[in-house]
């Protein structure tokens, strides 16, 4: 029996070890079920966290949980898929084509940045989106300080006001203080088409995050999005344009391209519709989860968003359920009622809410200390010790913040 994970991401590693639970719950060895993870590297990209300075700090190696777990590791870039002949083609290190043949698949592709067709935008644009982003970005930053003052190399604009918007634009005013100097006049702008900040927050959690723009100088321009860039200046849609030498996007997610070979039906964002069990019901022997998968969380009809705290736990199900059905056990029904929010804010701190209509809880410092716990503890993977990291992969585990 061979089960076959593409991805190293959240969904991934926790499908990998929800995989193996379930294999030494039911007294299986590795010889008669292999567990087989397919990524580029054996790494965990802490991507919530790329926001932050010193992104190359930013991942968790996953070999020695791995091995600790009897998972497979090869290491290799999917290609193709052939869900008929039920066999994956990807890229190996040397360059080579090999093919990895399963019983079971788990699609755990994760999602990407979605950049329009804006001109100047794949030339002259940056994001946190992936670690590559984050080091170019960080990389740009830095280099900066030896260009002469002006208003461009003083000005960052932040393409988008949602959740990564909000969070790379309060994370810059500390950064651009720390490389220039307190005296250097230096802005950062948000700008969204939309009429409010981060709206997928609620109408509590606003008053909170517009107090913190305020405190640190960060400006909003609503009503207006990206018309074009090009290396010293940004024109927005309403015709204003703004010089910079930095504008970081930060609008939108698509799944990976990789799902569109499953035949299956997708939503807008390119997930693929998934079953409770976390099955691509058309495909026989194919499971999808995290940001490649469009899943019920309940049955009142909220559905998991692209997010960590989604793909952990979705990741968890999806493994499980696919072990179950090679090994002749039962499935787990996929459902996640609990939902909450951890915003950074930069030096005002962060801000804590919970619910599917959010409600704020915390905020400021005391919000601040659990958004470290979170990016610091809760969100890496597992000490390579084999009860504790299968331990952690239980579907039904809640962690309670």
């Amino acid at each position: 029996m061979k089960l076959v994970i593409i991805g190293s991401g959240f969904a991934g590693m926790y499908a990998a070890l929800s995989s193996a639970r379930l294999r030494d719950i039911q007294g299986v060895s590795p010889e008669q079920m292999d567990i087989t993870l397919l990524a580029p590297e054996p790494t965990l990209v802490v991507r919530p966290r790329l926001y932050e300075p010193k992104p190359e700090t930013l991942t968790a190696p996953l070999l020695d949980m791995l091995t600790a777990i009897d998972v497979t590791y090869v290491k290799g870039s999917a290609e193709t898929i052939d869900t008929d002949g039920r066999k994956v083609t990807y890229t190996n290190a040397g360059g080579k084509r090999e093919t990895l043949s399963y019983d079971r698949l788990v699609v755990a592709t994760g999602s990407r940045l979605f950049r329009p067709n804006i001109p100047g935008l794949a030339e002259y644009g940056y994001d946190t989106d992936q670690l590559e982003g984050a080091l170019k970005l960080d990389r740009h930053i830095k280099a900066l300080t030896v260009a002469p003052a002006s208003r461009a190399r003083n000005t960052i604009v932040v393409a988008g006001g949602g959740f990564t918007g909000i969070e790379v634009a309060t994370e810059m005013p500390a950064r651009l203080r720390e490389l220039f100097g307190s005296d250097a006049g230096t802005r950062i702008i948000i700008v969204d088409r939309g009429e409010v900040i981060a709206p997928a927050m609620g109408a509590e959690a606003r008053p909170v995050i517009e107090e913190a723009l305020r405190k640190l100088g960060v400006e909003t321009k609503f009503g207006a999005g990206v018309a074009s860039l090009d290396a010293t200046s940004v024109t927005l849609t309403n015709g204003e344009r703004i010089e910079t030498s930095t504008v970081i996007w930060a609008a939108g997610m698509r799944a990976a391209p990789l799902t569109a070979q499953i035949p299956a039906e997708r939503d807008s964002f390119g997930r693929l519709l998934v079953d409770q069990d976390m099955r691509v019901s058309a495909v026989p022997g194919v499971f999808a989860t995290g940001d490649a998968a469009r899943a019920a969380c309940d049955d009142i009809g909220h559905y998991a968003l692209m997010s960590c705290q989604h793909a952990i736990r979705m990741g968890a199900f999806a493994g499980h359920n696919a072990a179950a059905e090679l090994l002749g056990a039962t499935t787990k029904t996929y459902h996640q009622k609990a939902y909450v929010t951890c915003l950074d804010l930069g030096e005002a701190g962060a801000l804590f809410t919970r619910g599917w209509d959010p409600k704020v809880e915390l905020v400021g410092d005391v919000a601040k200390k659990t958004k470290q716990e979170i990016n610091t503890s809760w969100i890496y993977p597992p000490r390579a010790e084999r009860a504790a990291a299968l331990a952690s992969a239980d579907p039904e585990r809640v962690i309670d913040l």
